[in-house]
């Protein structure tokens, strides 16, 4: 019998923390009557906030994004960069052999 007893109360209590895991994700804990807002807190917004539009595209830039001369100039820089830190890398592997 008290096997059964057992089993009916690991039931329900799956079923209540499903119920409660479920129903946690439909309302707001200050929707509740019991709960409610606090005094200071401010009013809500009487309209919820609205999508971004996905069809308009931004406005054209006023000045190009960069020029070819900066872009190569970076672009060498970059790779001066990763070979230095290849190198540096390299020489601390076949150190630590």
């Amino acid at each position: 019998m008290s096997v059964d007893r057992k089993k009916r109360g690991l039931a329900w209590g799956a079923l209540l923390l499903s119920a409660l895991t479920l129903g946690g994700c439909s309302i707001s804990i200050a929707d509740l009557p019991l709960v409610g807002t606090p005094a200071d807190a401010p009013a809500r917004a009487k309209e919820t906030g609205a999508y971004l539009p996905v069809n308009q595209l931004p406005p054209d830039r006023d000045e190009a994004a960069m020029n070819p001369a900066e872009r190569a100039k970076i672009q060498s820089e970059l790779v001066a960069a990763r070979e230095r830190q290849a190198s540096a890398a390299a020489a601390k592997d076949s150190a630590a052999k």
